[in-house]
C-alpha cells in the first residue's frame, strides 16, 4: 500500500500487457493510491472498521471511474477485503486466491509465509489459503515474524532496501525449510524490492508479481 510497491504494480502491469500484446499495448487502468500513513497508524491501532471506510471510498472511485474488477494492492489490508468487496458492484481478484491457483498449479502443499505481522498472525489470509485452497501454511516463530514486520515498515515501505536485511529474511527462509516446506509467499507487496529469486534456491511465489499477472490475464481474458 506504500507508493514504493504501487510503482511496481504499475510497472509489472504494463510490463505484462505490453509482452501479450506487443507493439505500442499498455494498460488501461486507474490507480486511487491512498496516504499510507494514516492507514499504517489504523492498521497498528487496531481500528480495521476505519481502515476499511477508507478503502471503501477508493473502491467507489474506481468503480466510478469505469473499471471492470478491481484489485487491493496489499497482502495486508485483504483483512477488510469482504467489507470493501461488498460496497461495489465489481469483482475484486483477491491477492490471496490468485497466490493459491499458481501454488496449486505447482502442486506446492506446504507453503511458509512471510509479510506484516498482521498478514502472518491473523486468519484473514493464512485460512483462505489453508481452508479454501487446501495449502497449508507455515509462518516464522515469533521473533522472526516481529523482524520481517519492522523491515517492511521501517524500511521497505519507505523506499530503503539493506543488504543486510535481505540476509535476515535470508535467514529466517532457512529455519522455515526445517519445516519441510515446498516454496515461500511473499506475502507483503514489498518484499519483492528486497528479496528476489536469485537470492535463494526455494522457490519464492512473489505475490505482486503473481496479483498483477493475474489482473492483466483477468482484464485481456474480459475483453
Amino acid at each position: 500500500m506504500s507508493w514504493e510497491s504501487s510503482q511496481l504494480y504499475y510497472q509489472l502491469i504494463n510490463s505484462e500487457v505490453r509482452q501479450r500484446l506487443g507493439g505500442l499495448h499498455s494498460a488501461k487502468l486507474l490507480m486511487y493510491s491512498v496516504d499510507f500513513a494514516p492507514i499504517e497508524k489504523l492498521q497498528h491501532d487496531g481500528d480495521w472498521e476505519a481502515a476499511a471506510q477508507i478503502l471503501v471510498d477508493a473502491a467507489y472511485r474506481i468503480e466510478a471511474g469505469g473499471a471492470d474488477f478491481f484489485l487491493i494492492g496489499t497482502n495486508t489490508m485483504h483483512r477488510v477485503a469482504d467489507v470493501v468487496n461488498a460496497a461495489v458492484d465489481i469483482p475484486l481478484l483477491h491477492i490471496a486466491d490468485a497466490t493459491a491457483q499458481v501454488l496449486k498449479q505447482e502442486g506446492v502443499e506446504r507453503v511458509g509465509l512471510l509479510g506484516t505481522a498482521f498478514t502472518m498472525e491473523l486468519d484473514f489470509y493464512r485460512d483462505r489459503i489453508t481452508g479454501d485452497h487446501g495449502i497449508e501454511v507455515v509462518v516464522p516463530e515469533m521473533h522472526d515474524r516481529q523482524m520481517v514486520h519492522d523491515i517492511i515498515y521501517q524500511e521497505l515501505c519507505q523506499g530503503q532496501i539493506e543488504p543486510e536485511s535481505r540476509e535476515v529474511y535470508l535467514a529466517i527462509i532457512d529455519r522455515l525449510r526445517e519445516q519441510h516446506i515446498d516454496g515461500v509467499i511473499l506475502g507483503c507487496t514489498e518484499i519483492g524490492l528486497l528479496l528476489q529469486q536469485q537470492h535463494t534456491d526455494i522457490k519464492l511465489y512473489d505475490s505482486t508479481a503473481i496479483h498483477a499477472s493475474q489482473a492483466v490475464a483477468m482484464a485481456i481474458e474480459s475483453n
